[in-house]
Parts: structure tokens; sequence; C-alpha cells
């Protein structure tokens, strides 16, 4: 990076800018849900509304040598509901999460194609409609007062710049306030404008897609007009990263760094083309010398991908970004066209915030609705053990167990409400033609169940089937007895099911099977089940922070786990495998019907820092995601760290602000995270 990106890097991660933070109240913002329910506006007007007010209430702020910009001044995002209105929707609806639209990719291309005063044009032709009805023409309403106010924000900014002295700013801001963007530059600054919007309006986890498709055309363009060099090209695409990185602690998820500011790059066309461009090259230099966890990177590879681009995304786990990313089109695309995704919607898959597969523009999906356990369904199964002549008949229970949960949680999942998204509906395929809110659903409203404890519940099943089942080397009395009592005076039995049961991870064909099976029988259990959105459900190899909820509800486990153990972050080994190695890993891990639970979840591996030594070290490692990649796996994060290093952290977190760690689907600061992941985290590592 040169110096004026360097020198803004320092002042963005040292948070110098948030002494011009200010509360909602101090903005005069606290109290809009009661005035505008005094002024009798719908809750859809009032969304839109409070984005304007939002945006009228930012202070221009131009951070130093910054030439992208917009920075977060109001610190909340204020209701647009009463408490008793909220209370009331709560007590009767189906809430999820937050009840706002998040976790879905926008369609930036369109408005970057477009421009905004395109946009506005379309909205205005619709709403002139005769047979339009009172709801879609107030939906429409919505979408000009949004428009307006993203328009009088970027006036407001130029203003400001021109009176600051920054008149190239300023121009750039005038240019793009109606017309779509020509330049690499204008672009970048129209999308951190829309992409903060997103933020202002409420939404969260808002991820930015296919960035470097989109992205292209502007660099492309500048370099073949001479008007653009790629050093320049390298330089805007920094510093837009660097935003990203500005107000992403006021975008927490569950825990800092869980901001859903993901990218994807490369990926296969329907044509076959490899899509890995000049953009997508720049942007992981980009990461590599900024070293920040936003935005986070995902790769989409394949069987075909050059081995060269495999090393390029090696470089960065060298680093212990925890990125990037690896997904696999050889598998996720025919998955997506087996759920029932359209060939041009599925070609076209991104990420959400962690690793879930959405569609850009097109799909309200929920990736992330609920989460089976499945080791707590092998558990509950194992207590019907005496009546189970055979493995089959295990099988068998398991089975009944994953449905019976899968069905519960589909019937609480009904009358689902969520909060009109205006600002959202914007940059969503089809919404002003239908004059309909995005809210209330798009092209696919699929909802995806993760799976929890994978490992855990197929090791447990192989340890019932070598000893009991197999070996008769022990009754059914004493391991229900064991488990019940967290293995208390059974230490001899314990060490039995951890250290002499072969393990999913350890390429052990027959424990293989019982992975693919198991994952199977997920998969069936939603099969043909429909939401009331009229989506279907999907299965997933993912956790999300389940894995810390549901271990704590456990127990002891048959695999010779004790209740205070944890289990393992998405589709990973046992925390107490011992590895044969990480080869013996992903060739277990890529033999299941992967395209069947493709609600997206990666395998997690962990290396110690040692092993980087030379360049070598790096291509081996990028030798090594290319052999699960062709062997079938779907999805891929590679975690780079140093036991000693996070050991110090936890006693001197001072030392290590920088230091970075992939949590569960995404990079965070380890100093930042609650202590339950820093020590999931050190028990990842510790046992390789």
């Amino acid at each position: 990076m040169n110096e004026r990106i360097s020198h803004l890097r320092d002042y963005i991660f040292n948070k110098q800018h948030h002494a011009l933070r200010c509360s909602a109240e101090a903005a005069g913002l606290a109290n809009i849900a009661e005035e505008m329910k005094s002024a009798g506006m719908s809750y859809q007007m009032r969304a839109a509304e409070r984005l304007r007010r939002m945006l009228k209430a930012e202070i221009p702020v131009f951070l130093p040598g910054e030439r992208i910009v917009v920075t977060r001044t109001i610190k909340e995002v204020p209701s647009i509901y009463t408490k008793e209105e909220w209370d009331e929707i709560a007590a009767t609806k189906y809430l999820h999460e937050k009840g706002d639209l998040c976790n879905i990719s926008a369609n930036y291309e369109h408005i970057l194609k477009r421009g905004l005063g395109c946009i506005m044009n379309k909205v205005e032709e619709r709403r002139k409609d005769a047979f339009l009805s009172a709801g879609q023409k107030e939906f429409l309403d919505s979408e000009i007062v949004c428009l307006k106010a993203i328009q009088d924000f970027i006036q407001k900014y130029a203003q400001s710049a021109e009176e600051s002295g920054e008149t190239q700013t300023a121009q750039t801001l005038l240019n793009i306030k109606s017309a779509a963007p020509k330049t690499l530059r204008e672009a970048l600054q129209l999308l951190r404008i829309m992409h903060f919007c997103l933020w202002e309006a409420g939404h969260y986890h808002n991820t930015l897609g296919r960035f470097d498709q989109y992205i292209y055309p502007y660099y492309i363009k500048g370099i073949e007009e001479g008007s653009l060099t790629r050093e320049e090209a390298k330089e805007l695409i920094e510093e837009f990263f660097l935003m990203c990185n500005k107000d992403s602690d006021l975008y927490p998820g569950m825990q800092q760094g869980d901001n859903g500011q993901s990218i994807v790059l490369a990926g296969r066309n329907q044509d076959g083309t490899y899509l890995f461009n000049e953009v997508s090259r720049i942007c992981l230099e980009c990461s590599y010398e900024l070293e920040l966890i936003d935005p986070k990177i995902n790769l989409r590879v394949d069987a075909r991908t050059p081995e060269d681009i495999y090393t390029l995304g090696s470089k960065l786990t060298q680093l212990g970004l925890g990125f990037p990313q690896y997904s696999n089109d050889d598998v996720v695309i025919p998955g997506l066209l087996r759920l029932g995704y359209a060939p041009e919607d599925a070609y076209n898959y991104v990420v959400a915030a962690c690793w879930e597969f959405i569609v850009p523009g097109t799909a309200v999906d929920i990736p992330n609705i609920d989460a089976v356990p499945l080791a707590e369904c092998v558990k509950k199964a194992t207590g019907r053990l005496k009546e189970c002549h055979t493995f089959e008949d295990l099988l068998d229970a398991v089975n009944q167990q994953i449905t019976n949960r899968v069905e519960s949680l589909c019937a609480k999942e009904h009358d689902l409400y969520i909060v009109p998204a205006p600002m959202m509906s914007l940059m969503m395929d089809g919404c002003i033609e239908r004059a309909q809110d995005i809210s209330l659903g798009a092209k696919y409203n699929n909802f995806g169940f993760h799976g929890t404890g994978i490992a855990t519940a197929v090791d447990s099943l192989a340890a019932l089937k070598k000893h009991y089942f197999d070996e008769k080397s022990v009754t059914a009395e004493e391991i229900l007895d064991a488990i019940e009592n967290n293995f208390s005076g059974q230490g001899q039995l314990q060490e039995r099911l951890r250290k002499e049961t072969e393990k999913f991870g350890q390429d052990v064909e027959w424990v293989d099977n019982i992975a693919t099976r198991l994952l199977d029988l997920f998969a069936q259990s939603l099969e043909g089940r429909v939401n009331e959105r009229g989506g279907i459900y999907r299965a997933g190899t993912g956790t999300a922070m389940y894995y810390i909820f549901h271990a704590t509800e456990l127990g002891a486990t048959p695999d010779g786990r004790k209740s205070s153990e944890m289990i393992p972050a998405n589709y990973s080994p046992s925390l107490f495998i011992r590895e044969q190695g990480p080869l013996s890993v992903i060739k277990s891990f890529a033999k299941p019907h992967l395209e069947r639970v493709i609600n997206g979840g990666p395998l997690t591996l962990e290396f110690d820092q040692g092993i980087f030594r030379n360049e070598e070290a790096v291509v081996k490692l990028g030798q090594l995601v290319r052999t699960f990649i062709v062997l079938g796996g779907h999805q891929l994060q590679l975690n780079t760290i140093s036991l000693e290093k996070l050991l110090d952290a936890k006693k001197n977190p001072d030392k290590y602000r920088n230091l970075i760690v992939r949590v569960w689907g995404w990079s965070g600061y380890f100093v930042e995270l609650d202590e339950c992941y820093q020590d999931h985290v050190i028990n990842r590592i510790r046992f390789k």
C-alpha cells in the first residue's frame, strides 16, 4: 500500500474517527417512533422516513486523505415501532433474529449500471398506473422518499466537500447523484453510499456479492481509455476495503466481526468460462497488504481452477486472516439446481454473512433460520439402545429423532414478520415492477437449517457400531450409565471410546460411510417440506453460533466426550481427534453427498503458523485446497494461528489488537471475542 493508504489505515484502525460520533438521542432521533405514530404513518412509510431523517442528521466527515467518502456519525438506528407496537408484533408473529431483513445480497450491479436518476424515473412512471392498490401506491411512495433522501445526502456531502476544498470529491459525488457512474472512483463511491444506506435503514449482514464482476467493467474501461492505471485502481479498491472497516464496529452480529461484509470472487459461468479477472487478483492483493478483517474474501473455485489462484489464496491464509473461504462450483451449482434454482441464478450464487449460499437480487432466503442438533439426535436415539438389535435399528432411531426435531422447528416458524424494507427494495429485482416491498417475499423464499455436531454424531455412532454392535465388548447398560454419569468412574471406557475408535476425518471408509448416511437422513428429513412463503427447506453442514449453544445442552456423548467439552464448529472433525494429517481429513469430509446439504457450512482446518517457513509451504497449502475441491468437497476455510500467541493474548490483550482468527464463518479480532469463542478457537488448535 502507498503512504496515503497506510496513513488512512492507521487512522481507521486506531479509531480516531470514533470521536466524531454521537448518539441517536443527541442527533434528535430518539423519539421518532412516537412522532411517526402520532402523525399516523404506516410502518412502510415509517421505514422510509427513518432513513430520510437518519441521512439528514448525518454530518459530512472527511478523513485525512480519503477519496471515497461517507462516515457513520450516528451510532444507533432507532426503531420505527413504539415499545407497545413491537411487543404486540412479537407476541403474535414469528421473528427471525431482530425482525429486520438481513443476510441477503442486494443487486448492486443494477444500481451501478442505471444510476439513481434512472431508478427514480422508473418508480415515478410505475406510480402513474391507475390500477395500483392503495398499498402498492404507498410502497412506491416509500421508494421515492428513500431515493430523494439518498440524493439529498449526496448533495449535502458534495456541498460540504466543495466548502472543504475537496473539489474532486465534490465533483465525483455530483456526478453520481443522478447519473450512473462512469469511472471506477465513481462506481466505488456510489457503492459505498448504497451499502452505507442499507445499514442506516436498519439492515445488517449486508454482503457485497460478486464485487469483482460488477466492478470489473469500470476497471477495464479506465485501463483501455488510458485514464486509469492498475496501481491507481488498486489504490481505490484498497481504500474501498478500508471503508468496510470504518464503521464495522457499529454492525456486530453475535460478536464484533460478525458483520456480514463478505465479497465473492471469480466463479464458473454457464458457458464454462472461469471469471477470475484482474479485479479479482487486485482484491486478493489488497487484503494481503491491509491485513484487516473486512471485507471477508470468498473465492469460488472448481477442479479446473488454475493452481496459481490457490497459491494466491494461500498467501492470505499464511497471514492468518482466516480467509479466503473456498466454495466449489462443481458441487454448489448442481446442489442449487437440485433445489430448484434457475440456472442463471445458481451460477450467480454468492455467500451470505458467513458461508450460506444465496443469490443476489432475487432471493430473500433465510439461510440460518434454525439448527438441528445432530449430536443430540444421536444421543437421544442411544437412549433406546436396548431396543436396537442391529446398527440399522439404531440408524432408524436416529432418523426418527431428526425427523421429530425438524417437524418441531418447522411448526414454530409460521406467521413470519419482517420489518418493511423500502431501502433494500430499491436494490432487489422485481420490487418496483410488482410494487411490493421485498420483506413480503421474492423469487426465492427458502429457509435453511444448520446441522450441528456432525462429527460428534458420526463418532458417537461409530463408537456404538464398533464396541456395542460389532465387537460386543460393552453392554448397553454400561454405555448408558457412563453417558448419564458423565463418565464418572468410567475412565477406562471413556478412553476406549475416545482413543480406540476410528473417527470421521481419519479416512476410514466405514466411518465415513456413517457420515454419508447421517447427512442423507438430515437432507431427507427436509425434502418435500414447504414453508409458509412457498419456499423449501435447505439442509446444511454449518453451525453458526449454535455450536456453543448446543454443546452446553448436550451432556456427555457416546464418543467419549464429557459434558463440559465442546463440539466442533461447522463441518469439522472432533476437537479430540487424532489426525492422520490434513489429507486424511479432507478425504473423509469430501465423501458425503454434499450436494444434498448445500445450505452451506465449511470444513475448517487449523494450521500452526510455524508451518509457513517458505514459499514452498504456501504452494503446498494451495495444492491441499485444490485436492479437497477435486475430491468433491463443497466448502473450506483455513485458520492459521499460534497457540502460544492465543494464550498470551488472553492475558495481555493490548499486545494483540490486530490478532485475527476465523470464528465460525467470519474473521474477527481475537481480543474482542467473548471468552467462550476465544476458548473454542484455542481448543481447536490445541488438539491438532
